[in-house]
């Protein structure tokens, strides 16, 4: 078994990757011949495996495939990107920018709006990994991608430009065009109604399996973050702008997702009294008795 193979072994176990990979196959000959370079063959593993999406909501693969429907696509532009801001502020670019020999080629970007890149010095499957920061912050390793996302996930590779909760375990979420609806309930004033966390631990019961996403809390203000395993929905539960349920899902999830949420409702002993589509094209109304009625 070859080192990148390992790498992305031990990847898989720890985070599994999704049942499609989105932008994850193509032509790799015309897509090495586009960027006048060949390219690691763990990068290619990994786009085959994980293809479009984020690892912990904080760093996104691009891939060089469907580029009209892929925002992130993997092209070898930095160099007519950056190379006038570069002749501005030299001081604030340590290395060339692809695809200038050895130059910075970008194979991911993170939340904050850096990017992964790689130097492109010698053999492709001998290229370190460079996070590059929006303040011009570089940071240099000696590995690949896949060895990269490897020690990051698991802690063993830190960095202050790239952070990793260390809270909620490693996951992927492919990028999957979702709708977002916002559940606002009913305020918990009954005495009747079960405190916030038992709400919870009902919400994620009748949805799960779930996975953390992240909790928050200010003031007593609380919010849970969390993913439906089965089906990708990610949902938020809250009291800190109001008492509500966020869902995103696939549009063809609609019906589905909303049949699980009334019923998630009912069984917290809440009432769902508003139902709002905050992007997407999914329309859930709300009777007067408060029991979500079928919808697009």
């Amino acid at each position: 078994m070859t080192d990148h193979e390992t790498y992305l072994r031990r990847l898989t176990d720890r985070v599994p990757p999704p049942r499609e990979a989105v932008n994850g196959t193509g032509d790799w000959a015309a897509a090495e011949r586009a960027l006048g370079t060949a390219l690691p063959a763990d990068y290619k593993r990994l786009v085959e495996t994980y293809g479009r999406g984020d690892f912990c909501g904080e760093l996104c693969l691009s891939t060089p495939f469907d580029g009209a429907d892929n925002p992130v696509r993997l092209e070898g532009d930095a160099l007519d990107v950056f190379g006038s801001m570069r002749d501005t502020w030299p001081e604030k670019y340590p290395y060339p920018l692809y695809p200038e020999p050895g130059g910075l080629l970008a194979w991911g970007v993170t939340e904050a709006a850096g990017q992964l890149c790689w130097l492109t010095e010698g053999p492709p499957e001998t290229w370190p990994v460079v996070i590059w920061s929006r303040d011009d912050d570089h940071e240099k390793y000696e590995c690949g991608a896949a060895a990269f996302l490897d020690g990051w996930l698991d802690g063993r590779i830190t960095s202050e430009i790239l952070e990793v909760a260390d809270d909620v375990p490693p996951y992927f979420d492919p990028a999957v065009e979702h709708d977002h609806v916002y559940v606002r309930l009913d305020d918990p004033e009954d005495p009747e109604t079960p405190p916030y966390d038992e709400r919870l631990q009902i919400l994620r019961a009748a949805l799960g399996p779930t996975a953390d996403r992240g909790a928050y809390e200010h003031q007593g203000a609380r919010q849970d973050h969390f993913a439906v395993t089965e089906t990708g929905w990610q949902l938020t539960y809250e009291m800190a702008y109001g008492h509500q349920i966020r869902i995103a899902f696939p549009p063809a999830d609609s019906a589905r997702a909303r049949t699980a949420v009334l019923e998630a409702v009912a069984r917290m002993g809440c009432v769902a009294r508003e139902a709002n589509t905050v992007h997407g094209t999914s329309t859930w109304e709300l009777p007067t008795d408060g029991e979500l009625t079928p919808g697009r």
